[in-house]
C-alpha cells in the first residue's frame, strides 16, 4: 500500500473511459512538491546534524592540509561523504581561503574530491526505501526526543534526517506514478534523451533548489517509477553537477580574489568534465548497463563513475588549471593590500559552530593587533607627540570599536546554535576577550590620549627621568599584552601564566615610581605638581591596562588553575 495513494486521489479526475490523461494536475503538483520538501528538510537536517557531529574533525583535517593534490582529493571526498553535501565543502574551501587558512592552490584538490563524495549521497537513495521510511523516522524522532546526550541526541536527528530523505522519495514517487500513463509528459522525457536538453534542465533545477542532491534524488524517482531511461537520467544528472557550481560563485561572491578562483575553478572542473564526456556518453551507459542493478541504480553507478573519472583525470593537472584560474581571475590593481582590509566573519559558517569559532578567533586576533599598536604608540605620543599624533591614536580605537561590534554580534549568532560544552565555553571566552581588548581601547583612547592632549595644551615638558620611569611600567604592561596575544594566537597556556604572574613586576615598578615621584615633588623643579599629576594618572591607566590583558590571559589558562593565579586586587 502507498504511503501517499495519489492515483487512489486522482481516480475520479478521469473520464468514464479511464483515459489516463485526465490527471489531476493540483494533486500531482502538490504531491511533487510536497515530497521535495520533505525530501530537502530530511537533507538539511540530516547535513546539519552530520556537521554538528563532524565539525572538529572538518577543522582538524582541512586545517592540516598540505599543499599535496592527492591528499586535498582525498579529504574533499571524505568531508563530502560525511557531511553529504558538497555546496558545504566548497562554501568551507571558499571561507578558508578568505581567512587565509588555506591557499588557492590547496583548495583545487579539496573541489575535485568533493564531487566524489556526492556520489554517496545518488548510492544511499538508489535503493528502494519505502518500506523503511517511516521507521527511520521513527526511531530518529525516539532516539532525539528521549536522548539525555547532546551527542546521542544529534545522532538521532542524523537518523530523523535519513528517514525525512526516503519517505520524501516515496512521496514524489507515489505522486508521479500516474504520470506513467501520460503520453505527453512521456514525450518530454523522450526529449531530455538529448543530452543537451537533459543537461540544461537539471543545471536550472539544481540551480534554484541550490542541492545537486535534489536533483538526484528526483531522477532516481522517476527512474523508478519507470519514466525515464538511462539516457535521460545520465543527462539530467550530469546537469546537476553543472547546477551545483552557482552555489560555489555565490559563496565567493563580494570575497577575495583567490576566493574566486576556488569558485572559478570549481566551475571549470564541473563544466569540463560534462563536456569532456559528452562524445562518450553511449560508452558510459554501456558500461552501467552491463553492471545491471535497474535504471535507479545505474544512473547512480554512472554517477559515480563519472565523478571519479574525472578526478583522477584532472588530478594531475592542477598546477595548470591554477594557472589557467589565475588568467580569468586576474589580481586587481590593490590586491596586495586586501588581506589587510580583509573581514574574517562569514556568515555562511554560522551553522557550522566549531568554524565559525575559528573565524571569529581570527577576528579578535586582528583586533587584538590593533589594540597592541595603539599601546606601543601611544607612550611616545603622550609625553613627546604633537597633537595631530595623538589624535591619529584616537582614530585607531574607531576601527577597534567597529571590530569589537562585529565579532560580538557574529558571537552571538554563533550562540543561537545547539553547542557543546566545549564550544560554549570557548564562544563565552570569546566574548570575554572581545569586550576586555575593547576595554582596552578606550582606556588609551580616554584615558591616555587624553592626558597627552591636556599635557600638550598645557605646553608641559616631561622629563627624562619621569620618561625612564613612565617607560618602565609601559614595556612591562605591553609584554604582558603580548604574552596574553601570544597564549590567545596558541591556545599556550604557559604564555598566559607568565602574563598572570608579571603582576608582581608591575606592582613593584609602581612603587618604585611612586618613591621617585615623590622625591621629585619635595624639589623646587618648575611645574613639578602637574608633571606628578600626568605621571601618577598614566601609571594608573597602565595599570588598569594590564587589569584587562590579565583577564585575556585567563582564558587560556585551564579552569583548575583560576584559583590558584587569581587575587583580590583586581
Amino acid at each position: 500500500m502507498p504511503i501517499l495513494n495519489i492515483p487512489g486521489l486522482i481516480a475520479a479526475a478521469e473520464t468514464t473511459s479511464g483515459a489516463a490523461e485526465d490527471i489531476d494536475t493540483f494533486l500531482l503538483i502538490v504531491g511533487l512538491l510536497g515530497g521535495l520538501a520533505i525530501f530537502l528538510l530530511g537533507m538539511e537536517r540530516m547535513t546539519e546534524s552530520l556537521r554538528l557531529i563532524a565539525g572538529d574533525r572538518m577543522r582538524t583535517v582541512l586545517l592540516q592540509l598540505t599543499g599535496r593534490p592527492l591528499v586535498g582529493l582525498l579529504t574533499g571526498a571524505g568531508l563530502t561523504a560525511l557531511i553529504q553535501s558538497s555546496s558545504v565543502t566548497t562554501v568551507l574551501v571558499v571561507g578558508f581561503i578568505t581567512s587565509g587558512l588555506m591557499t588557492f592552490q590547496q583548495s583545487i584538490g579539496v573541489i575535485i574530491g568533493a564531487n566524489i563524495g556526492t556520489t554517496v549521497t545518488a548510492q544511499i537513495i538508489a535503493f528502494n526505501v519505502s518500506t523503511v521510511a517511516l521507521v527511520a523516522v521513527a526511531v530518529g524522532f525516539g532516539i532525539s526526543f528521549f536522548a539525555r546526550s547532546e551527542k546521542r541526541r544529534t545522532q538521532g536527528l542524523v537518523v530523523l534526517g535519513l528517514g525525512l530523505v526516503f519517505y520524501g522519495m516515496t512521496v514524489m514517487g507515489d505522486a508521479m506514478s500516474p504520470l506513467r500513463g501520460s503520453d505527453a509528459f512521456l514525450d518530454i522525457m523522450a526529449r531530455l534523451e538529448n543530452p543537451f536538453f537533459g543537461i540544461l534542465v537539471g543545471a536550472a533545477f539544481t540551480a534554484v533548489v541550490q542541492s545537486s542532491s535534489a536533483t538526484t534524488g528526483i531522477v532516481i524517482v522517476l527512474a523508478q517509477q519507470g519514466l525515464i531511461n538511462i539516457e535521460t537520467g545520465l543527462a539530467l544528472v550530469l546537469g546537476a553537477n553543472v547546477g551545483t557550481a552557482i552555489t560555489a560563485i555565490l559563496a565567493a561572491l563580494g570575497k577575495p580574489r583567490d576566493a574566486m578562483r576556488a569558485a572559478a575553478a570549481h566551475v571549470l572542473f564541473n563544466v569540463g568534465g560534462v563536456v569532456l564526456w559528452l562524445p562518450l556518453l553511449a560508452v558510459l551507459v554501456n558500461v552501467v548497463s552491463s553492471i545491471g542493478g535497474g535504471t535507479a541504480r545505474e544512473i547512480a553507478n554512472a554517477h559515480a563513475i563519472f565523478n571519479i573519472a574525472n578526478a583522477v583525470i584532472f588530478l594531475p593537472f592542477t598546477t595548470r588549471i591554477a594557472k589557467l584560474v589565475y588568467r580569468i581571475v586576474p589580481n586587481r590593481p590593490g590586491d596586495e593590500d586586501e588581506l589587510i582590509r580583509l573581514k574574517y566573519l562569514d556568515e555562511t559558517l554560522l551553522r557550522t559552530p566549531i568554524l565559525a569559532l575559528d573565524r571569529a578567533r581570527l577576528e579578535i586576533l586582528r583586533m587584538a593587533s590593533r589594540v597592541e599598536t595603539m599601546l606601543i604608540e601611544v607612550l611616545p605620543a603622550l609625553v613627546r607627540g604633537t597633537r595631530w599624533t595623538l589624535l591619529e591614536i584616537e582614530q585607531g580605537d574607531a576601527e577597534v570599536d567597529s571590530l569589537h561590534a562585529q565579532i560580538i554580534d557574529f558571537l552571538g549568532k554563533i550562540g543561537m546554535n545547539r553547542l557543546n560544552d566545549a564550544a560554549a565555553d570557548e564562544l563565552f571566552s570569546m566574548i570575554a576577550t572581545t569586550n576586555n581588548l575593547e576595554a582596552i581601547g578606550d582606556v588609551i583612547e580616554t584615558n591616555l590620549v587624553g592626558l597627552g592632549l591636556g599635557r600638550v595644551e598645557q605646553n608641559l615638558a616631561v622629563t627624562d627621568e619621569a620618561i625612564e620611569v613612565l617607560s618602565e611600567v609601559h614595556s612591562a604592561v605591553l609584554e604582558a599584552l603580548q604574552l596574553s596575544i601570544a597564549a590567545l594566537t596558541d591556545k599556550d597556556p604557559d604564555s598566559a601564566r607568565r602574563a598572570i604572574k608579571m603582576k608582581k613586576q608591575i606592582n613593584s615598578l609602581e612603587r618604585s615610581a611612586a618613591a621617585r615621584q615623590a622625591g621629585r615633588l619635595s624639589t623646587e623643579a618648575p611645574e613639578r605638581v602637574a608633571t606628578y599629576r600626568l605621571e601618577t594618572d598614566v601609571i594608573a591607566n597602565l595599570r588598569r591596562i594590564y587589569y584587562y590583558t590579565r583577564r585575556i590571559a585567563r582564558v587560556a589558562v585551564p579552569k583548575g588553575e583560576y584559583v590558584e593565579l587569581s587575587d583580590r586586587e583586581d
